[in-house]
């Protein structure tokens, strides 16, 4: 099973561009930072995730405040040149 379910916020949003079946598409960049504990000791988690939104999740999100704290669900994929990971976002909320 491939799911991610991550809380963050996004921190760069690119310009929308469309598929080749006209549904919108945005490339995001999302910040993460939490404590979990790992082996018996606290550890503080701070990344960086590329990510990509398609159809009316990117429409959604493009009408976000943008300092906004989100939960966001979706699956791992290859990027395009097969050397990182992309976030597929399936849908997101805002996290009090």
């Amino acid at each position: 099973m491939n799911l991610v379910q991550l809380h963050g916020r996004i921190v760069q949003i690119s310009d929308v561009r469309y598929s080749p079946f006209g549904l919108p598409l945005i490339d995001l960049l999302i910040e993460h930072e939490s404590h979990l504990e790992e082996a018996g000791v606290q550890r503080k988690i701070q990344l960086r995730l590329k990510a990509l939104a398609i159809g009316t999740q990117a429409e959604k999100i493009l009408q976000l405040d943008l300092l906004n704290n989100l939960h966001f669900s979706g699956f791992l994929a290859s990027s395009k040149n097969s050397q990182s990971v992309l976030f597929h976002i399936q849908s997101f909320h805002t996290v009090s």
